[in-house]
């Protein structure tokens, strides 16, 4: 049995920050990912800005991939009634694809070891966690991060509240070729059941990436048959996908996805990202809270390890630090997507933004947080 201090299961975004974070410090950690780097993600690929401090603390050369410099929002409505503003901080377009073997990378130089195994099994016992993998292989140490995305069969087992409720949410994500379609802008465009968010990443393609309730797709099941018999019904996504071509032979899929309440430590293991807390991805902030929250973990280990404190006492630090920073975020983008979701409170929302644009930078405020230091 190999034998590490801290164990992170998941090598997506908070994961591989963490890791890096803590190999930096000379903490002796291990990431679990099945898949080799480097892979697509189902992801919006809009990262917020106020991740970049962080980032070059960690020394994440994040700019050097040339994301895109996106400065402007594009919102509509299923009917096509449209506004745009400038967004209040900004983000970068960027593809999980690059992104995350930049992570992969960077963790590796630092001193992380990077173990493509799939995590089957997490067992606490005598202050001690032993992980079993589906190599059949064993390892311990005394602290495990969870990064295992949105839902897992590690959920399951732990059996975390989240996952004995209705998951009706199923996620595509797709690439485009379209020349016209601007650099700097993120567009969110509803359509009947859900919305579809497209940018421009780093090597120009767009990328088309919708969340849409299960109940509105299972009468089509193809992506194919959905986008055109319900995603075109917006103009604005019509137009779009009468001029662009796919870049992926398949679209990635994501299915039965929660918005449930959960919780940032379960059975003394601290979660991170989306195992965490999901925020709704019309927020466009679910990326910088996977970085922040890989952050807050991270340090948060550190003063345990440094003032000797107990492991309830850091278990409890981490909870608190978590909900100061994202359970309002949560919150807000609960009520958002309720809002947006209704067609005839989309509209009117939509009149009232259009009347008074200055409400909607502070909207989006209430779903992203400052500079991360």
């Amino acid at each position: 049995m190999k034998d590490f201090e801290v164990l992170i299961i998941g090598g997506g975004l908070a994961g591989l920050t963490a890791g890096i974070h803590l190999a930096k410090k000379g903490i002796k950690t291990a990431i679990f990912e099945k898949e080799a780097f480097p892979h697509h993600k189902v992801c919006g690929e809009y990262l917020s800005r106020e991740v970049l401090p962080y980032f070059n603390l960690l020394g994440i050369e994040v700019l050097d991939l040339k994301p895109k410099n996106i400065q402007r929002l594009k919102y509509s409505t299923a009917k096509g009634n449209s506004l745009e503003v400038d967004l209040p901080l900004g983000g970068l377009g960027i593809s999980r694809y690059v992104l995350d073997n930049l992570l992969f990378r960077t963790a590796l130089k630092n001193g992380a070891e990077v173990i493509q195994e799939k995590v089957t099994e997490v067992a606490f016992s005598e202050d001690h966690f032993k992980v079993t993998t589906s190599a059949d292989k064993e390892y311990s140490a005394k602290y495990v991060f969870g990064a295992f995305g949105k839902r897992s069969l590690l959920d399951k087992k732990l059996e975390r509240g989240f996952f004995q409720k209705s998951a009706p949410w199923m996620a595509v994500k797709t690439h485009f070729t379209n020349k016209d379609f601007p650099v700097d802008l993120v567009a969110l465009h509803n359509f009947k059941g859900g919305y579809c968010g497209l940018s421009k990443t780093e090597n120009e393609e767009v990328n088309f990436c919708y969340l849409a309730t299960y109940n509105s797709f299972k009468k089509y099941k193809d992506p194919e048959i959905f986008n055109q018999k319900v995603l075109r019904k917006n103009p604005f996504l019509d137009r779009f996908l009468s001029s662009s071509s796919p870049v992926f032979d398949q679209p990635l899929t994501i299915a039965q996805i929660s918005f449930s309440q959960k919780k940032a430590v379960e059975d003394h293991i601290l979660m991170l990202g989306d195992t965490a807390g999901l925020i709704h991805p019309l927020c466009g902030n679910g990326m910088a809270m996977a970085v922040h929250s890989a952050k807050l973990a991270s340090e948060v280990l550190l003063k345990h390890l440094e003032k000797k404190t107990t492991r309830e006492e850091m278990e409890a630090s981490y909870q608190n630090v978590w909900d100061s920073h994202f359970k309002s975020r949560l919150r807000a983008g609960k009520w958002l997507q309720k809002i947006l979701l209704k067609d005839s409170l989309a509209e009117l929302s939509q009149s009232v933004v259009s009347t008074f644009p200055f409400l909607l930078p502070k909207i989006i405020k209430k779903t992203h947080g400052s500079t991360i230091l």
